[in-house]
């Protein structure tokens, strides 16, 4: 484990170097995600200083690219999964199920069956359930290991209405009957290790408050659990530490959140666990995109690009603001003297190449009049980037680099259309087909693909 590094709060987009990043999309194309690993590095190193003794769970669904699981297990941090795919990569980059905690919401059969399987390879492996279904599904298949209760405290934070889970009936069992459902499997044999609760996604410093409640609850929560049942482990309290995408809002204080969740959490016999996401990977990733269209429209001026929905979701699906910088503009040098000059700026609605009117990256934003061949940068492209990146379209995903120290390396090759195609030419010779693991298919895994829970 590293020491942690003194390093800004906040990584800005025009903190990138814009000569640098042009270079790395002319030898990688575009669209193009970089990611820095150091960059990783220290926004673990910070939040494990400010939540010194607790246990640090990353959460794997904002950025599950191996190279990020590696430097993070390197760094001491554990990984929180939300599906069968993601504990494959984490035990794979672990190599160790204590490591490894598994958040089951509603899993289909085939994911229970996997990680069933893999507990019995790795029987230090936690699962958390919201739901007493869930821990009925896990006993049928013969599972008496690790179990985590992810509760519903009835009260729910985050930047968009989408991503506030604590008050939402899809997440966990009521508060109110933690108690009753924890003995219930505590007698049936299983291993009772801690709850699990989280309040939201994109957690701001104006909603500490909600945050102190909701870490209060699990307190009383945890106290109550522990005279009934036996003593916890852990007691989850989730992460959803945003992060400021607009370049005047502050970084979160996480001082001041770690602060008041011990606080707030109280005297309790056991761990506290934290599962920051978004926080550890944003703003150490940039979306790199060449203008390939440039139109004078009625009331903007639109600017097309060679990324789209596809390619970075999160604008289309919550409205969500990301900085964007020319940067061509930006490190061109064109008076004749080696020096600056500066374009001028103007309302621009940039725009991707798919065929929906929702797909727009900003619109009438002020940046500096675009060129066909500019290349743009996407900022805090981190976290829910690749992540949520589809082929909608039967567009390719695009090509993912790292960047460690001085050195680049290609993390993810770009889709070809044979890419695009391939599960349906495969569909058509199942002699060469492959299962969920990469193996090829058995009568159970093509049973499988319908997800019914048959046991």
């Amino acid at each position: 484990m590293t020491t942690p590094t003194e390093s800004p709060a906040v990584r800005r987009l025009d903190d990138w170097d814009a000569v640098d990043l042009s270079a790395l999309l002319d030898d990688y194309g575009s669209p193009l995600y970089v990611l820095d690993l150091e960059r990783v590095r220290e926004n673990a190193g910070r939040v494990r200083t400010a939540f010194s003794g607790a246990e640090i769970l990353y959460a794997v669904k904002a950025n599950a690219l191996g190279d990020v699981l590696e430097t993070l297990r390197d760094e001491g941090v554990g990984l929180e999964c939300a599906s069968a795919g993601e504990v494959k990569r984490a035990l794979a980059a672990s190599g160790s199920g204590a490591d490894v905690h598994y958040t089951a919401v509603n899993p289909p059969a085939r994911d229970l069956d996997w990680v069933v399987d893999a507990w019995e390879d790795h029987p230090d492996l936690t699962i958390t359930v919201g739901a007493e279904d869930t821990i009925d599904r896990l006993e049928e298949r013969g599972y008496d290991g690790r179990l985590c209760l992810r509760v519903n405290p009835g009260i729910g934070a985050g930047h968009h209405e989408k991503v506030q889970t604590g008050a939402n009936a899809k997440f966990g069992v009521p508060a109110e009957r933690a108690v009753d459902v924890l003995t219930d499997a505590a007698e049936r044999g299983f291993d009772v290790v801690g709850i699990h609760a989280h309040v939201g996604s994109g957690v701001s410093s104006d909603q500490l408050d909600d945050h102190r409640e909701f870490v209060s609850r699990m307190g009383d929560l945890a106290r109550e659990v522990s005279t009934a049942v036996g003593g916890l482990e852990f007691v989850d309290v989730g992460g959803g530490f945003g992060v400021p995408y607009r370049e005047d809002e502050e970084p979160l204080d996480l001082e001041a959140v770690a602060d008041a969740t011990r606080e707030a959490i109280g005297e309790i016999d056991a761990t506290l666990t934290i599962e920051p996401g978004r926080y550890v990977v944003a703003d150490a990733g940039v979306l790199l995109t060449e203008v390939n269209t440039v139109k004078e429209a009625r009331d903007t001026l639109a600017v097309g690009v060679d990324a789209g929905m596809t390619t970075l979701l999160r604008p289309a699906m919550y409205d969500a603001y990301h900085p964007i910088r020319n940067l061509t503009a930006d490190s061109s040098t064109t008076d004749g003297n080696g020096g600056h000059t500066s374009r001028e700026t103007r309302p621009q609605t940039v725009t991707g190449p798919i065929c929906e009117s929702g797909d727009v990256f900003c619109t009438d934003r002020r940046l500096p009049a675009s060129e066909r061949g500019d290349v743009l940068a996407i900022g805090n492209a981190g976290a829910y980037g690749y992540e949520m990146a589809n082929q909608y379209n039967s567009r390719p995903r695009p090509a993912s680099v790292v960047l460690e120290g001085d050195a680049v390396r290609l993390a993810r090759r770009r889709e070809t259309f044979d890419d695009v195609t391939r599960l349906e030419t495969e569909a058509s010779a199942p002699e060469t087909g492959t299962g969920s693991d990469g193996n090829a298919d058995t009568d159970a895994d093509r049973e499988a693909h319908n997800d019914h829970d048959t046991r």
